[in-house]
C-alpha cells in the first residue's frame, strides 16, 4: 500500500476517498499554495475528486509515478510529494506541498528526500528538475538542500510570469 516509507512519513498514491478529497481540498485552497503554485479551481470535495483523477491518478496510469499523499505513521495528511512528467518539460521533475501545521517540521525535506532515493534508485531517472516561484524562498532552499541547482529561468506556456527551472543530473561513469 504504500510506496516510499521514512522514519516518520508514509507516501502512497491518492484515491478517490473522503479522506484524500477533503485533504486535497485543504492542500490546493492553502494562500500559500495559490500564491506559490496557483489556484487550480477546486472548490468542493467533488472538485477536489476531479483534481486527484486527472492529475495524479491519470499521472499513475500514464507514467507508473505521480504525486502522492504523505502522511505520518498515524495516518494524519501532511502534505503531496512526488514527481511529474509534465508537458512543457523535458525532464521529470519533483514536486511538493505541505499544510501549514507541518511546515517546518522537516516533513518535506525528509519526503523529497525518499522521492529523490527513490526516482534515482528505482525508476533510474538521470535528471531530474523542479519548477519554482523566485518568491518561493523556503522551496528553493529545499531544492538546493536536495542538490538541485539553478539553470535558467523559464516561462510556462500559457503563463506570464518566469520562474526558476533547477536540476540535478547524475555524474557519469
Amino acid at each position: 500500500m504504500y510506496l516510499i516509507q521514512t522514519p516518520r512519513l508514509r507516501l502512497r498514491e491518492l484515491t478517490d476517498s473522503d479522506s484524500d478529497a477533503a485533504f486535497t481540498l485543504a492542500l490546493v485552497n492553502d494562500p500559500s499554495f495559490h500564491q506559490f503554485i496557483g489556484d487550480r479551481g477546486v472548490r468542493t470535495l467533488e472538485d477536489a475528486r476531479s483534481y486527484i483523477e486527472q492529475g495524479p491518478r491519470a499521472m499513475y496510469r500514464t507514467h507508473g509515478f505521480g504525486m502522492y499523499r504523505v502522511e505520518l505513521e498515524d495516518g494524519t495528511p501532511v502534505g503531496q510529494c512526488g514527481l511529474i512528467r509534465r508537458d512543457e518539460l523535458d525532464d521529470v521533475d519533483i514536486g511538493f506541498a505541505f499544510l501549514p501545521a507541518y511546515r517546518g517540521c522537516g516533513y518535506a525535506f525528509e519526503a523529497a528526500s525518499a522521492v529523490m532515493d527513490w526516482g534515482k534508485q528505482t525508476l533510474a531517472l538521470k535528471r531530474i528538475v523542479a519548477i519554482v516561484s523566485p518568491e518561493n524562498r523556503h522551496s528553493i532552499r529545499l531544492l538546493e538542500k536536495l542538490g538541485l541547482r539553478h539553470e535558467r529561468d523559464i516561462t510556462l506556456p500559457g503563463d506570464d510570469k518566469a520562474i526558476l527551472l533547477l536540476g540535478w543530473q547524475a555524474r557519469e561513469g
